[in-house]
């Protein structure tokens, strides 16, 4: 059905855009005031066009919204942060593009989440100043499930209840948490954590930014986690995700290099 003619102002993260027709550009954007939604940028391709600079992917702009019978249409976009400096390293672009694609498989449409916008916010202002990097983003994958309801028991067993003993343990996928020695191994959809990551992510869970920076967790480790939040979240999203894929394209190149 069509929209109804209004206009409105929001505050956005662009997370993805693609062409449209001879000039316009197709946004997917993440909103503070409405959650996910698209919307058509006209002539955004044209050279010169004023509102095709405000509008790259991971950039937070205002803009002024018009409904359109099918599609909002961007009337006017003034850049808030460009966070430009990702592009100056393929490991950091990844990280964004990865940040942003969770964004949108977990945001909800038409639907405010103001704390999962001020969190993606922050993850990629922090990617773009060159901070954190892989801790960066493991924190921003903790804390996203919070923000969207699946927040993984760490600890106590949810097999038989029991607390977490400081030995190596299971991570179940179906259940959602950890199982201890007993409860997990062999059962199907649980995999090895080792205690030191179990640890991180502990860490990771309980405290803000500032704070989970002090864990300085080992490469192994980070690597370990890595891994394993990717699986649980493909699990959760219940389909393959594209930027780790990527991601790990451009380590292999990189270690490649003379």
């Amino acid at each position: 059905m069509p929209r109804e003619a209004r206009s409105q102002r929001v505050e956005a993260i662009v997370l993805k855009h693609s062409d449209y027709g001879e000039a316009d550009r197709l946004l997917t954007l993440f909103t503070r005031e409405q959650g996910k939604l698209r919307a058509l940028a006209k002539g955004a391709r044209k050279p010169g066009s004023r509102k095709g600079g405000h509008l790259e992917p991971f950039s937070r702009v205002r803009l002024q919204l018009a409904s359109g019978r099918d599609l909002y249409i961007v009337s006017q976009a003034e850049a808030i942060e460009i966070n430009s400096a990702l592009s100056s390293s393929l490991e950091s672009l990844g990280y964004a593009a990865y940040a942003a694609e969770l964004a949108e498989k977990f945001s909800l449409e038409g639907e405010a989440q103001p704390g999962l916008y001020r969190l993606l916010a922050e993850t990629l202002a922090r990617l773009a100043s060159g901070e954190g990097g892989q801790l960066s983003v493991r924190y921003y994958e903790v804390r996203l499930l919070d923000q969207v309801g699946f927040r993984p028991e760490l600890q106590e067993c949810l097999g038989c209840r029991q607390e977490i003993q400081p030995v190596d343990q299971f991570f179940s996928f179906e259940q959602g948490g950890v199982l201890c020695p007993r409860c997990g191994r062999g059962r199907s959809g649980s995999r090895p954590i080792s205690m030191p990551a179990l640890k991180v992510l502990r860490h990771l869970q309980r405290s803000n930014y500032t704070q989970a920076q002090r864990a300085a967790p080992s490469p192994s480790v980070l690597r370990e986690l890595e891994t394993l939040m990717n699986a649980y979240i493909t699990y959760l999203a219940e389909r393959s995700l594209n930027t780790p894929r990527f991601l790990e394209r451009v380590r292999r190149n990189a270690s490649q290099q003379p």
